[in-house]
């Protein structure tokens, strides 16, 4: 059952309840753009919206001197106030009499009041314009339509520059709407006055609103690039940020193998410990027995905190389980790579020693990136890797050529880069990636690792 403000009548194959469904539809509209022109054009219309200089990188300022620049951002100040200056002289000369300086002074403060409160000079040049066609209608030049006909569309031009499409809209309507009042009261009780919409009246109002939407539609478009390399720029920076988180889980992912395998072989090794020794003393093998409880725990823990991370996508890894890449499977790596086409030639230098596993994960997993790299961007080039064990850790180089043949557009490119810094950054190295001067790319990181730490 309806409220009692849900009347409805008889419906004949429903075209009764689709009258009363548009008739509110439409009072509904109506509603809505009553209040946008209350919001525009009501709140705060006198409030203060100052003129901002312009920026020093603006395109033709940015071309002047420097000492220059800073005198030049105020140009468009300068120039309204000029031609403030010399409306407020034409008034004045073409008034004269009592009314002379009074109407002079009115127009040049409606023109540069748009440079501070532009809503509210539209508000004084349109209550001007009433006025004059209004009340001083006969007293000649004091209220000739024309030139306070134009005075305020150059006002309510000025004034869209400063403010929404939408506003300028609103002023425009509500400016014509003056026109035809003025109009028809004119004709009514001033037969003598001017009239607004006759002759040059009605060619100048179309000429002057030709000349704002193209100004406007200028100005969307430039407003619309400006929006969309903005948005380009936050999509990038999203892009560049979930690249990192996802290459931080899939560093956690590994992480938790590794850290894993530590506690599985502490937790063994601790089960066993008391049965190799005869004789065990009960402190002792109390002692072994709490180790053991307490890295069963841990890796218990460790495996529900970061067992999360791992099934957000348990598809990321073919073989969860399988034992994670160290640079002995580096040999692997590099024959896959050649299989798929690229050139590669493998150096290393230094004592070759075990390292921790985490060091050896991620100089596999930088080596696997630039290699990636290359067969993505650098197509026909040769690659060089280099590792190198120094006495406070691991240097890592992939070094390629120039690519003999274009490469195909790649999405997401730089991408990889960022999961190397990360990985390098986790373990407190430093990485540089740069364009090398043949036209090819050098990867270079250091990963360091304390001297008496080895690996498990």
């Amino acid at each position: 059952m309806g409220t009692p403000h849900e009347f409805r009548l008889p419906t004949v194959d429903g075209v009764t309840d689709t009258y009363e469904t548009g008739r509110r539809n439409e009072l509904r509209l109506a509603k809505s753009a009553l209040a946008r022109l209350r919001e525009d054009l009501f709140t705060d219309a006198f409030a203060f919206r100052p003129l901002l200089p312009l920026p020093t990188e603006h395109g033709w300022v940015s071309r002047l001197p420097l000492p220059t620049r800073r005198y030049a951002r105020w140009f468009p100040h300068a120039l309204l106030t000029l031609f403030s200056c010399f409306v407020m002289l034409e008034t004045l000369s073409r008034v004269g009499g009592i009314f002379g300086p009074g109407a002079s002074l009115f127009i040049g403060a409606t023109l540069l009041m748009t440079m501070f409160r532009p809503v509210g000079a539209w508000w004084l040049s349109l209550a001007g314009l009433l006025f004059s066609g209004v009340f001083l209608g006969g007293y000649g030049a004091v209220g000739d339509s024309p030139a306070n006909f134009a005075t305020h569309l150059i006002v309510v031009l000025l004034v869209a520059l400063r403010t929404r499409t939408r506003v300028a809209v609103e002023m425009l309507v509500l400016t014509v709407a003056s026109a035809v009042f003025l109009t028809f009261f004119l004709r009514a009780f001033r037969p003598y006055g001017s009239v607004y919409l006759d002759g040059a009246f009605f060619e100048m109002l179309v000429l002057f609103t030709v000349v704002m939407v193209a100004v406007l539609s200028v100005r969307g478009l430039r407003e619309s690039k400006q929006q969309v390399a903005v948005q380009t720029a936050v999509t990038e920076v999203e892009r560049s940020r979930r690249t990192v988180l996802e290459e931080r889980t899939t560093i956690a992912r590994e992480l938790h193998d590794v850290v894993a395998h530590h506690m599985s072989v502490v937790a063994i090794q601790a089960e066993a410990a008391p049965y190799r020794v005869q004789d065990t003393p009960p402190e002792l093998a109390a002692a072994f027995q709490t180790i053991r409880e307490n890295a069963v725990a841990a890796l218990t823990e460790l495996r529900r905190i970061l067992g999360v991370v791992r099934s957000e996508n348990p598809d990321a890894f073919a073989d969860p389980e399988a034992p994670q890449p160290t640079l002995e499977a580096l040999p692997a790596l590099l024959g896959n790579i050649r299989s798929a086409g690229l050139a590669v030639e493998h150096v290393t230098t230094g004592a070759v020693r075990p390292l921790p596993q985490g060091v050896e994960l991620s100089a596999y997993r930088i080596v696997q990136e630039a290699l990636s790299n290359v067969l993505r961007h650098a197509p026909g080039a040769e690659a060089r890797v280099e590792i190198s064990y120094v006495l406070g850790g691991l240097g890592l180089r992939v070094v390629n050529g120039a690519p003999n043949r274009l490469a195909k557009p790649s999405p997401g490119a730089g991408h990889g880069v960022l999961g190397m810094r990360e990985r390098v950054a986790m373990l407190g190295g430093a990485m540089t990636a740069e364009a090398t001067a043949d036209g090819g790319y050098e990867v270079t990181a250091f990963l360091p690792v304390e001297p008496g730490e080895a690996a498990a």
